[in-house]
């Protein structure tokens, strides 16, 4: 544990702002690599899964058992929250994201090497089932802990939002690379693509790993952490102490984040198997919308992480949840058969 122990807990304003910059890249790069892992699996989950790992299965049926095991790391996200929410407050952020990173980022590569159905029948799927449910226990323990260790550096609230909506930066940064990587590998591939082309993405992220891990292992432990731990006010159970003493709080934090997480995942991941299999659209046209999708999203989640600094957390989190349910409307009616966009349009570059 010496290993893990804070190296310094006061800092001149001149060091702190160098820590401040160094916990932010680090968070932002950490849950870059990470929300890479977990998108590429969805992404790739709506393009091939069903076809290496449930061929006897009808084709929507095999759809539906690709997207069980994706929803796996849905499950397995709650789970990873709990442990690494535990750890981090027992030994510290920095080493309970050292391991997240790893954890995610070596159950993505060994993905690229489980053989399909045609090699090793059902068992394909069922390690498929497994190492998903690792991912989304190191997604699970990265992204709280990234916004946390983010947040944490922040001295004054009046800053405090935009400071931490670097490590959500990371969502649409990983997104991008994913999308991105999957439709370098369909131009170059192309038939080959469901042979062998989907597995290059997979290998790569553990260069990722690795610069992630480089980044990570050269920051410090958060001020606020330092304190509790310098001053032994280190609680035993303190994820147990967390649930009696706020209840209340987890299950609205819980819920609220319904109005953007649900939306996201069947903008991001669904409408690959279905404007593929239903609109006609090409696989590359879908990449490239999401691609833009995530670019826009660079630039809007610090502008509201700033403006919630200013309007306050509630006020503008209420803002968002508002627009999502409005764009939802929109969204189903440009993808909608017999739509401009759901039709001719799509159908023209099938």
């Amino acid at each position: 544990m010496a290993a893990i122990q804070p190296r310094a807990t006061a800092l001149s304003d001149e060091d702190y702002r160098r820590q401040l910059r160094r916990a932010v890249i680090a968070s932002t790069v950490g849950t870059t690599i990470e929300w890479y892992d977990f998108f590429l699996y969805s992404t790739v989950t709506g393009l091939v899964f069903a076809k290496l790992y449930f061929p006897e299965s009808d084709p929507l049926v095999g759809i539906l058992q690709a997207f069980l095991i994706y929803a796996v790391g849905f499950v397995a996200r709650p789970v990873g929250a709990a442990i690494f929410g535990h750890y981090g407050d027992r030994i510290g952020r920095k080493a309970t994201l050292i391991v997240t990173l790893l954890l995610m980022g070596l159950a993505t590569f060994a993905v690229a090497f489980v053989p399909t159905y045609a090699t090793i029948g059902i068992w394909g799927a069922v390690v498929l089932t497994v190492l998903r449910f690792i991912q989304g226990v190191g997604v699970g323990g990265e992204w709280g802990g990234s916004v946390l260790m983010s947040m944490e550096w922040a001295r004054t609230n009046s800053h405090r939002g935009f400071v931490a909506s670097w490590p959500q930066f990371g969502v649409p940064a990983g997104l991008f690379i994913a999308n991105l990587v999957v439709l370098a590998m369909s131009k170059i591939s192309g038939s080959a693509f469901i042979t062998w082309g989907w597995r290059v993405p997979f290998l790569l992220s553990i260069v990722l790993v690795a610069i992630g891990l480089y980044i990570r292992l050269n920051i410090l432990e958060t001020p606020i952490f330092a304190k509790l731990l310098a001053e032994q006010k280190i609680e035993k159970t303190p994820m147990l102490e967390v649930i009696r003493r706020q209840p209340k709080d987890i299950l609205l934090s819980a819920f609220v984040r319904m109005a953007e997480q649900a939306p996201f995942y069947i903008f991001t991941a669904f409408v690959f198997t279905y404007g593929v299999r239903t609109l006609g659209a090409t696989r590359d046209l879908l990449l490239t919308a999401v691609l833009a999708a995530s670019v826009l999203e660079f630039f809007t989640i610090p502008l509201f992480g700033h403006v919630s600094d200013l309007i306050g957390r509630r006020r503008m989190y209420m803002t968002g949840a508002a627009l999502a349910g409005l764009f939802g409307f929109l969204f189903f009616a440009m993808v909608a058969p017999g739509s401009p966009s759901g039709s001719s349009e799509l159908s023209c570059c099938h």
